[in-house]
């Protein structure tokens, strides 16, 4: 099975690969090895065939990130990311509502080009806007009140002074009521969709979201609306080769 997606994956030469919401260290510790090993077999593969990897939100389930302090684990998925980068690959990181707090360590370390709000690219001739998702339920004011809490700086500062022990339980304790939240919101019927019709409106050719874990392809009007899904149990990926957007299953 490995094989035969290896040669599928190696006639997407130098194309541009999507992927959000993997939530790693959401599970236990059997489960979040399965899963970083998952991301980690499908990075090697298209290591030598991709130009660039858009990572949009969600990356971690919880992830703050001290001056001098980062969170324990993902040696082995870092060390491919320093591998994409020696190959060449281009990798940029849109922060999600669970993985917010990322600092300079991405950057410095791997050479990742960092976002923290959504943002328009000409990728290979074509326009794209791309967002993790979140925020786009109509009404949802408490989430958007949460939202501002979690983002202002003073409130930022006062939480790096808690000790990292006791920060990261109430991260995760937090994360799982947040991805229990957005399960149960129906999202094409509060934004999503009507919010990637403005932007298509707008002139780009494709708007890029994850966040509620359904992968799909919506055409409106002359653009594509593409929600990218998640990883933490049917891995999708989007594949863009300067005319046309896929979705594709990563195989186990």
């Amino acid at each position: 099975m490995e094989k035969q997606q290896r040669a599928l994956l190696e006639k997407t030469e130098r194309k541009v690969f999507f992927f959000s919401d993997v939530h790693l260290g959401a599970g236990s510790k059997k489960e979040e090895q399965l899963k970083e090993e998952r991301l980690i077999k499908f990075l090697n593969a298209i290591k030598h065939h991709a130009s660039e990897i858009y990572i949009l939100g969600d990356l971690f389930d919880y992830w703050f990130e001290y001056k001098t302090v980062v969170p324990k684990g993902f040696y082995k998925l870092f060390t491919m990311f320093s591998e994409l980068r020696d190959n060449g690959v281009r990798l940029f990181f849109i922060a999600g509502n669970h993985d917010y707090w990322i600092g300079n360590y991405f950057r410095d370390e791997f050479g990742m080009e960092i976002h923290y709000e959504p943002f328009e690219k000409v990728i290979l001739g074509k326009r794209f806007y791309l967002h993790h998702g979140d925020g786009l339920i109509k009404n949802d004011v408490g989430y958007k009140i949460l939202k501002c809490i979690l983002r202002n700086r003073v409130n930022i500062v006062l939480y790096s002074w808690l000790h990292p022990d006791c920060s990261s339980k109430i991260a995760r304790w937090s994360s799982r009521q947040s991805r229990n939240y957005t399960s149960n919101r129906q999202y094409e019927e509060d934004g999503m969709v009507k919010f990637a019709a403005e932007k298509i409106k707008e002139g780009f050719d494709f708007v890029v979201m994850g966040h509620n874990h359904q992968p799909g392809m919506t055409p409106l009007g002359n653009g594509i609306y593409v929600n990218l899904g998640e990883w933490m149990e049917k891995p999708t990926y989007g594949v863009f080769d300067g005319e046309k957007m896929v979705l594709k299953k990563w195989l186990r």
